[in-house]
């Protein structure tokens, strides 16, 4: 039976780096680092979401604010907001909170964003400098995944790594970093063929499709590690028993529109997998321990550029 990989204690180092950072910067410079986290609409679970950002901010001696836009806003006039905030030099990160309301391109929201402060590390410049392995700003679930698997010890480094999912967010920036690390990357989707056995060939399995509880033992090698980058609200009970069983903690944690939280992996695959993070309480800490220093290290360039 393998281990669980909990991200709390492995993003909590991160914090604590990016803390004693900032607490420096604002001796040498009068300035800690600023992000805006812009709203659009009134998704409560993107309200929720930006507020824990807030409040990782505020914990770490970062400035952090959330701006609130109405929903039916015109996309020239959320334009204009973020070209008023790439012009304030006060803010160093911009985060526009996904997913934006009917009526906007997401893509051509996020080209918006200055490149410099784009903390969420998916603006076109900053995916291309990935693809060169050039410095610049990386996704922050991607850098997540990476760290929790540094944090078992397991080198990258020739590794076979199955990534299940090919989102912008996640599966194709993860799958530029995995390369550049000089892994060996198969990117899996809906389309492809035998799903099942090109997985079980992974040491390092990534599941990234947001489908609760998809990936069974049989996607597992005997001793692989596995991140489950999952985050499903699921109402149908039945459902949640069949995949996770009856005695996980995940059931107690039910938000109060009665959905229960659950990942793409299902728990009974500890028993074959060396490492699996949970979720909640694996990939989620670590993104927002990212964003975090994502934001301190686009302050410290745009020191640098000064």
């Amino acid at each position: 039976m393998g281990r669980w990989l909990e991200g709390k204690p492995v993003a909590d180092r991160v914090r604590d780096k990016v803390k004693e950072e900032v607490s420096r910067l604002l001796q040498r410079t009068g300035r800690a680092p600023g992000l805006t986290g812009v709203l659009v609409g009134d998704n409560p679970a993107s309200q929720s979401y930006l507020r824990m950002k807030e409040k990782a901010c505020a914990s770490l001696g970062l400035r952090g604010r959330i701006l609130t836009l109405p929903s039916d806003l015109a996309p020239e006039r959320l334009r204009a907001v973020i070209e008023e905030l790439n012009a304030d030099d006060e803010v160093d990160g911009i985060l526009v909170q996904l997913p934006l309301p009917k009526g906007f391109d997401t893509q051509e929201v996020i080209s918006w964003i200055d490149p410099r402060k784009d903390v969420d590390g998916i603006h076109p410049t900053n995916l291309g400098l990935l693809l060169q392995n050039e410095p610049g700003p990386r996704a922050c679930t991607p850098l997540g995944c990476l760290e929790l698997i540094a944090s078992t010890g397991v080198s990258l480094e020739g590794r076979d790594v199955v990534i299940v999912g090919r989102s912008l967010i996640v599966g194709k920036p993860l799958a530029a970093m995995v390369t550049n690390a000089d892994g060996t990357i198969t990117i899996c989707h809906s389309k492809t063929k035998n799903l099942p056995e090109v997985a079980a060939r992974a040491d390092i399995l990534v599941a990234a499709m947001g489908r609760p509880g998809f990936i069974g033992p049989e996607f597992v090698k005997d001793g692989a590690v596995v991140i489950d980058v999952g985050s499903n609200a699921v109402k149908d009970k039945d459902l949640v028993l069949r995949l996770f069983g009856r005695d996980e903690k995940r059931l107690k944690e039910v938000d109060d529109k009665g959905y229960t939280w659950v990942g793409d992996v299902q728990p009974g695959v500890i028993d074959k997998a060396a490492w699996l993070t949970p979720s909640p309480g694996g990939v989620g800490p670590l993104t927002i321990a990212m964003l975090m220093r994502n934001t301190l290290e686009a302050f410290q360039r745009r020191l640098v550029l000064k």
